[in-house]
């Protein structure tokens, strides 16, 4: 029999294959960014099921061989309430995309697993607002992989909302959803979260233009609703 090898990760994406397999992609602390085949994972009552579906987070003991083969899943987390919640699922994905988009094979890319990982757990915190989780994920998550050039000069912003971007630049992942903070702040830090993501990442996150589009639409009712009272 075959050596195999146990990775610990989150699966970013599962598709079909054939009849009854699946390709998955697993960001992994042990090889990176990996593609796998998981065979009879899409039947009725394969072991593989539930084991290779997106945000899927824990063990996977693969074949290497021409390609990984994943033989099981010991999942310690599926993140099941961001199935239940619309926007929690596509900020969840938009993450994952992100985090595909940064990672390689081979490539050590614990902290950018760590940071996918406690994002996901900070989106299903109700004390955290989302807009501050995906600020925060998108700067961190450009830090992690050397992309973030820091403030500009010329960019005006308040000493609070510098201090924001100081603390996410330089905390520890497991420090980093330990706060809140103003909408005033949260604007401004957002603004220089965008202006970046547009100027280093060359990728129309599809996650993110459905996300943005509820939220616009869910604004455009709020606002007839405020204007009806």
């Amino acid at each position: 029999m075959r050596d195999y090898i146990l990775l610990t990760g989150m699966v970013l994406q599962a598709g079909p294959i054939g009849e009854y397999d699946k390709r998955i992609v697993i960001l992994t602390r042990e090889r990176g960014k990996i593609t796998a085949f998981a065979k009879g994972a899409r039947r009725q009552n394969s072991r593989l099921m539930a084991g290779t579906n997106p945000f899927s987070f824990g063990t996977f003991k693969v074949y290497e061989g021409k390609s990984y083969t994943v033989l099981e899943a010991d999942i310690s987390y599926y993140f099941e309430e961001l199935r239940m919640d619309f926007e929690g699922a596509y900020l969840g994905m938009y993450f994952m995309e992100f985090a595909d988009y940064y990672a390689r094979e081979n490539n050590d890319e614990r902290e950018l697993l760590k940071l996918l990982f406690q994002s996901l757990r900070a989106i299903t915190q109700p004390s955290i607002p989302n807009a501050l989780v995906r600020t925060v994920f998108e700067i961190k998550a450009m830090v992690v992989n050397g992309e973030f050039p820091g403030i500009p000069v010329k960019q005006q912003m308040s000493e609070s909302a510098v201090y924001t971007v100081e603390y996410i630049v330089n905390s520890t992942i497991e420090k980093l959803y330990t706060f809140n903070v103003s909408d005033a702040v949260l604007q401004q830090v957002t603004e220089l979260a965008a202006q970046c993501r547009r100027k280093y990442i060359d990728r129309k996150f599809k996650s993110l233009e459905v996300l943005e589009n509820c939220m616009l639409k869910n604004q455009d009712n709020f606002d007839i609703i405020t204007d009806r009272c």
